[in-house]
């Protein structure tokens, strides 16, 4: 029996949200090259949104280059150090840019061959068959404290440190990704989004917004909508991928 190719569509908004004065986050995607990249920066003054749009810069013209034969892990696990230690190097050229960094979530495919990358709490969903799963495990302080068992995740959502982060992409010279495979089919729509979304969203409201037949782009705006609806008290940024039969 043949194997069933996919192609992919993509669109993405991102908002400053309705709090901050400026906008951090950064997104890219190339559909020519299956590369689709959020990153979420932080820093003092502009520093988080320099973080956040060199990482973007740095990983979609090193994935966009890639080589074809190489397998996707070894050549995302490349990348992302490599753009790790630009931006981790520009601080330490540049004071006013000293301690900067960013979070990053991306997808890499090859047809239906996927690599789901992550660094920080930004994150990816599929959604299947109607049902919305979290691909990406949050690098967070609240988050590791939950999986050894020593805070609910209700209290999580309310504790003063949920928004530290144990890994970011340029804070050191090394750092360390999860980088996993997976087998997309057609119909998978995956979501790459930052905490700015998940933060006023429920799981749940993402899953029911993303099942109704609308244009992604649409979609994105949907869900950027309700997030401001719901506070908006951070960056946000969705972008949606679908993989075509």
């Amino acid at each position: 029996m043949a194997t069933v190719s996919v192609h992919y569509a993509a669109a993405a908004v991102t908002h400053r949200g309705r709090k901050r004065p400026s906008n951090e986050d950064a997104f890219g995607y190339s559909v020519e090259h299956g590369v689709y990249l959020v990153c979420d920066g932080m820093g003092g003054a502009a520093a988080g949104e320099i973080a956040s749009s060199q990482g973007v810069e740095e990983l979609l013209r090193l994935l966009g280059s890639r080589d074809q034969a190489a397998p996707l892990p070894l050549v995302a696990e490349e990348a992302i150090a490599a753009a790790n230690l630009a931006i981790y190097s520009r601080s330490q050229r540049n004071l006013k840019l000293s301690g900067m960094g960013t979070t990053l979530v991306g997808l890499l495919v090859d047809g239906r061959h996927a690599c789901v990358l992550n660094v920080g709490d930004s994150r990816c969903y599929r959604l299947r068959n109607r049902r919305l799963e979290q691909l990406t495990m949050d690098h967070s302080l609240v988050e590791e404290q939950i999986r050894l068992g020593r805070m609910t995740r209700p209290e999580a959502l309310r504790s003063p440190l949920r928004n530290v982060i144990t890994r970011a992409l340029g804070t050191q010279g090394q750092v360390t990704p999860d980088i996993f495979e997976i087998e997309a089919e057609p119909g998978d729509l995956f979501l790459l989004c930052s905490d700015g979304l998940t933060r006023e969203l429920p799981d749940s409201l993402i899953e029911s917004t993303l099942v109704a037949d609308l244009h992604l782009d649409n979609l994105c705006k949907r869900l950027v909508e309700a997030a401001n609806k719901a506070g908006g008290h951070d960056n946000i940024t969705c972008l949606l991928v679908r993989a075509e039969g």
